[in-house]
C-alpha cells in the first residue's frame, strides 16, 4: 500500500481581537496549513507588522514552499500594527531615552494573556510543532524580547534588520555601546532560554556608523548581540544563524526575499 502525499493549501482569515491589556481591538491575519491528512506536525509562527505581509504576498510564499516540500506546515499570524507603534513595540519595561516603548509590557502581555489563549483555543488547528516569533526592525526586537523572555513558549525567534541600536541614551548625552537596551538585557539574564536565533541585516540597511569603523550601526549592533549571545553559551551555527544579504535594504521588499530563507531555517521539512 502507498501513502499519498498531498500538498497544504493556504487559507487566508481575518480575526479581530478585543485587547483589555492594549485597550483597543487588534486585527491580525491568520494563514492556516489546509488539505492536512491529521496526522502532521503543525508550527506557528507569530509576526509583528502584520500590515506588511501582503506586500511579500505571504500566502503565495506559503503555498510556494509548501509546492516546493520546502517546509511543514505552519499557521502564521500577522498581527498589524496600530498607530502607537512606537509606544507598544521595544522591549518591555524598558524604554528608550525618548520613552519609545512605554506600552512594550502590554503588547507582551496581550501576546502571552490574549493572544496565545486565542490560537489554541479559537483556532480549529492543532499546533504541536515548534513555535517561532519574528518581526522586522523594531517589531524585530519585540519579538526577541518577548522571546526571550516567554521561552515556554517559543522556540525560535526571527530578526529582519533589528533595531538592535535601542539605547537608554542619546548619542549627544554620553551614550556608549553599554547603553543599548537588548545587548544589556542579554547580559544581565541569569538563565540561557531554550531560544534559537535567526539574526538578519543587509548590506545597505542604513548610512550610519556611528564609532566609524566603516561598518554600518545595523551589522555592527547585530553582530555584537551574536557576541553576546555566544558569550552565555549559544553556538552557531546550532543555535544562532545570522544571514547578512548583500544590498539588503531597510525596506519590506527586502525582508520578503529573506523571509522564505527564515521559514525554511524555523520549519524545515522532515525527511522521509
Amino acid at each position: 500500500m502507498y501513502t499519498t502525499l498531498t500538498l497544504p493549501t493556504v487559507i487566508k482569515t481575518i480575526h479581530h481581537i478585543k485587547s483589555t491589556n492594549l485597550k483597543r481591538e487588534v486585527e491580525i491575519e491568520i494563514f492556516t496549513p489546509d488539505n492536512l491528512l491529521g496526522n502532521e506536525c503543525v508550527n506557528l509562527l507569530l509576526l509583528n507588522d502584520g500590515q506588511d505581509l501582503a506586500q511579500i504576498d505571504m500566502e503565495e510564499m506559503l503555498s510556494s514552499l509548501y509546492v516546493r516540500w520546502s517546509i511543514e506546515p505552519t499557521v502564521v499570524i500577522g498581527i498589524k500594527a496600530s498607530a502607537e507603534r512606537v509606544l507598544e513595540y521595544g522591549i518591555a519595561g524598558k524604554p528608550d531615552f525618548k520613552k519609545r516603548g512605554a506600552k512594550a509590557e502590554a503588547y507582551t502581555n496581550f501576546i502571552i494573556k490574549e493572544l496565545m489563549p486565542f490560537i489554541y483555543g479559537e483556532l480549529n488547528v492543532n499546533i504541536n510543532g515548534k513555535r517561532a516569533f519574528a518581526g522586522f526592525s523594531l517589531g524585530g526586537i519585540t519579538a526577541f524580547d518577548i522571546a526571550w523572555n516567554h521561552d515556554n513558549y517559543f522556540d525560535a525567534v526571527g530578526v529582519f534588520s533589528g533595531s538592535f541600536w535601542w539605547r537608554k541614551k542619546d548619542l549627544s548625552a554620553g551614550y556608549t555601546d553599554d547603553d543599548r537596551i537588548v545587548h544589556e538585557m542579554i547580559r544581565n539574564t541569569k538563565t540561557n532560554p531554550a531560544v534559537k536565533f535567526w539574526l538578519m541585516t543587509g548590506t545597505d540597511d542604513e548610512k550610519a556608523d556611528r564609532n566609524h569603523n566603516f561598518i554600518i550601526d545595523s551589522i555592527d549592533d547585530t553582530i555584537d548581540v551574536v557576541k553576546e549571545l555566544m558569550k552565555k553559551g549559544y553556538q552557531r551555527p546550532n543555535d544562532i544563524f545570522y544571514y547578512e544579504m548583500v544590498g539588503g535594504k531597510h525596506d519590506v521588499p527586502t525582508w520578503g526575499k529573506a523571509m522564505p530563507k527564515f521559514l525554511e531555517w524555523a520549519f524545515p521539512k522532515t525527511k522521509i
